[in-house]
């Protein structure tokens, strides 16, 4: 049983009120995850600029370090949601659930992503040369390094509180997988 509950719309302050409505409108509801962070006021709005600030990464990108985070990090929640949002951008189930598994056999571009960002997840940032020299390789700056690592910093903030809370999920459930291995 979560000692969370999900806070609703009435429960919280004005400031957050407006912040849900604006999910609403954008996402058609307000993810149970989002509105967990308003156990503090004002934390959802400040992760909401941090997660939303300008990246070198394109919004498919995005989603290939928050699957491969989740995964790491064995959150469900986004597992969930990512999968969803994966599918938005253009992934097959397939290859969401090969990104999930730590590669992505169609794009050596992705798959040089997919490999950095579970190897800083893994290794608390310690990344051995190979990745990064191949990550560098397929074509990627060392600014893309940084936009990594805030991502990996953003959805591990989002997969620490699901793992803590554990609210309901409210995306269709993602298959399970093995977990990820150092």
């Amino acid at each position: 049983m979560s000692h969370f509950n999900i806070p609703t719309r009435e429960e919280v302050s004005t400031s957050n009120q407006e912040i849900f409505d604006n999910l609403e409108k954008a996402v058609g509801f307000v993810p149970n995850l989002y509105a967990s962070f308003t156990h503090s006021e004002p934390a959802l709005g400040n992760y909401l600029q941090f997660q939303g600030g300008k990246t070198s990464l394109s919004n498919r990108e995005k989603e290939v370090v928050s699957l491969v985070v989740s995964q790491v990090n064995e959150c469900t929640y986004c597992q969930s949601a990512h999968t969803t949002i994966g599918k938005l951008n253009g992934f097959s189930e397939a290859q969401i659930l090969e990104l999930r598994q730590g590669y992505f056999s169609t794009d050596a571009k992705l798959d040089a992503l997919v490999k950095l960002a579970k190897a800083i997840t893994l290794n608390k940032g310690k990344v051995d040369g190979t990745t990064l020299d191949s990550f560098f390789s397929a074509g990627y700056s060392k600014g893309t390094v940084v936009d990594v690592i805030l991502a990996v910093g953003s959805k591990t903030v989002m997969n620490y509180l699901h793992n803590l809370t554990q609210i309901a999920i409210d995306f269709p459930v993602a298959q399970e997988l093995e977990t990820i291995e150092a």
